[in-house]
């Protein structure tokens, strides 16, 4: 969530960090600083509570000059957010300057030790604790001052500590939360993402959960807590800086919108071969697959949703009990779990914690982990036996739009490797899996195309509604999920989604002629059922926007309006039925005036419980 950079080499630093921060505003943040040294050794010291914009203009005229350096967005967990609580912090001496990701969870305790001990903690953040700690510790090495201070500390963190005694170097550490290393030309960086240094370099080592990186501008040397040697291996990133820009659109929201057909191009490129399903990224853990005995799917939001799909698809295919979990509720309930329990982790980012936990939990059990995820070198992909990258690209804007349609379509391709596996997938059938694959970038072109203008018009008519109801069955259920989260997320506007069936149970008290339903009703074995319950909410006085598929005229008869997706099989149908409320909640947005690639209270990256 929060977005870290740090800079160390012949150039100035004040400009490259602020790039960088610029390219991690999409993380979500309420807060922004920066910490530089200068050559006669002073420490320089600059945050603001709001957008980066007002850091940059705090700093006009006033930057020094410096080779070394480090900023911070933050987004609150201990403390509102303000100019004292922004990051860095410092210690009493204003010798040690910290900036950090993540949740110390012992920071009470850590507090009230140093209070005790006469330290003076200006803000209310768990954070600075470090900083003091790193001073009690000093004794002229910063990188074993910073070990030393964490082995103090409890918790979850991505951080980077700078000494004014020590300019020529940076030291960074991690633990559940990314923290990347980037190798330039007589210069390195730190960085919660690769986004922030890839305008420098594509060289970058993904630093592993205990990992502490002590750095110059030339040398990278990476421990453990310990003080033990750690070998990291340098990966070249392949995706361009120009891939994360925004090419011409006016928001990422809709850049991202419109990327979709690509990003399902990629998915699906390797994965299928002629008439054939083949995941070959299934190999090691084909073994577990066939003595599996039951599936259970882990995600949180968005990724969710697409496991909630994922779980249909399976149950129906490979005839094993399939389930989808809620990530942050999963441990404290937790299924059966052995070595026949295949658990799938879904997640973006890789990087989620209530996802992660789960994860481990599943690990110390014994049972086989398969992961979905976008991001290369990710906390998650060191937790799996097997992993699928969603081949998705960049996602910038903080709502997933691009990787949901992707992670739905890596969880069918996955179900039917697994059905395959298990000798449950019929030759006929995997044929008219392919076929209907190699259709779904271009039948998700149509569906842009079709519903963009249609889109942006009921998003105009539709603005004032007090709230939304969106209904869906079967597969187009967690469609309808993710619909309504959609548009909470980015238009502020109140939207449930439920499935259909439930709407007599309670929710259908709500609708009336200022809540509208909008009913996932594209053609599958559940789509009669749904008339039925949309007929529900037009005899409430409700207004029905329906998501139908092309040719099913009658549906005419049913909704007041409609946006039309194309046809394709059932366990696809909800790539493309989720492509016209994507765009409704981006034309509300934009209507509302609201923050669409940012909005409030929200980050990209989920890394804390």
């Amino acid at each position: 969530m929060c977005g870290i950079v740090g800079y160390i080499g012949p150039r100035e630093a004040a400009p490259i960090l602020l790039e960088g921060l610029a390219r991690l505003e999409y993380r979500g943040y309420d807060s922004a600083g920066i910490a530089l040294v200068t050559p006669a050794g002073d420490l320089f010291l600059e945050k603001r509570a709001g957008k980066l914009a007002n850091l940059r203009t705090a700093l006009l005229d006033v930057t020094p000059s410096a080779a070394v350096g480090l900023a911070h967005t933050r987004w609150a967990t201990h403390g509102r957010p303000n100019d004292l609580n922004a990051h860095p912090h410092v210690d009493c001496t204003g010798e040690v300057t910290v900036i950090h990701n993540g949740i110390i969870e012992n920071f009470k305790e850590l507090r009230d030790g140093l209070a005790a001990r006469g330290h003076r903690l200006e803000s209310d953040t768990d954070t600075e604790a470090i900083a003091h700690l790193v001073e009690e510790a000093y004794q002229g090495d910063i990188a074993e001052a910073v070990r030393v201070a964490l082995r103090q500390a409890r918790g979850a963190y991505a951080l980077v500590v700078l000494h004014r005694q020590e300019p020529d170097r940076l030291v960074g550490a991690r633990m559940n939360v990314p923290l990347i290393v980037g190798l330039g030309d007589g210069e390195n960086f730190l960085a919660s993402d690769v986004a922030a240094v890839l305008a420098h370099t594509r060289r970058v080592i993904f630093l592993e959960e205990g990992d502490v990186v002590d750095l110059d501008a030339r040398e990278v040397n990476v421990t453990g807590l310990d003080g033990s040697p750690r070998e990291r291996l340098v990966e070249e990133v392949t995706w361009t800086l120009e891939a994360a820009e925004k090419g011409g659109y006016e928001h990422f929201m809709l850049k991202e919108i419109n990327e979709q057909p690509g990003a399902l191009r990629s998915c699906i490129a390797g994965r299928i071969h002629d008439d054939e399903i083949r995941v070959d990224e299934l190999a090691p853990v084909r073994d577990a697959i066939e003595r599996a005995e039951r599936v259970e799917l882990v995600a949180c939001g968005s990724a969710g949703y697409a496991a909630a799909v994922g779980a249909y698809v399976f149950q129906a295919w490979t005839g094993l009990p399939a389930r989808w979990n809620i990530g942050s509720e999963f441990r404290y309930s937790p299924p059966p779990l052995d070595e026949r329990t295949l658990v799938i982790a879904v997640t973006q980012s890789g990087e989620t914690a209530d996802t992660l936990a789960p994860a481990r939990l599943a690990r110390e059990r014994g049972c086989p982990i398969i992961a979905v995820t976008n991001t290369v070198g990710s906390a998650i992909t060191r937790e799996a036996d097997a992993v699928l990258f969603l081949q998705a690209g960049p996602e910038v804007a903080v709502v997933a739009t691009k990787t949901f349609a992707t992670q739905v379509t890596s969880l069918v391709l996955l179900a039917a490797a697994v059905a395959k596996v298990r000798g449950r997938l019929a030759p006929a059938m995997e044929r008219g899996l392919v076929h209907a694959l190699r259709e779904l970038p271009d039948k998700a072109q149509a569906a842009i195309a079709a519903t963009a203008d249609p889109a942006r018009d009921l998003a105009r008519r539709y603005v004032d509604s007090r709230g939304f109801m969106f209904v869906g069955r079967g597969v187009t259920y967690p469609v309808a999920l993710e619909g309504a989260l959609k548009l909470k997320e980015v238009s502020y506007v109140h939207a449930e989604g439920y499935a259909a069936g439930e709407l007599k149970h309670g929710p259908i008290s709500l609708l009336d002629a200022e809540v509208p339903l909008v009913a996932v009703a594209t053609c599958s074995s559940t789509r009669e059922k749904i008339v039925s319950n949309v007929m529900e909410g037009r005899a409430r006085g409700a207004r029905v926007l329906a998501i139908a598929t092309e040719g099913d005229t009658a549906m005419l008869d049913y909704a007041d309006d409609i946006l039309w997706v194309p046809d394709t099989i059932e366990a696809l149908s909800p790539v493309l039925a989720v492509i016209p409320l994507q765009a409704f909640a981006y034309h509300t947005a934009v209507a509302r005036g609201t923050d669409v690639d940012q909005p409030r209270n929200l980050a990209k990256s989920v890394t804390v419980e």
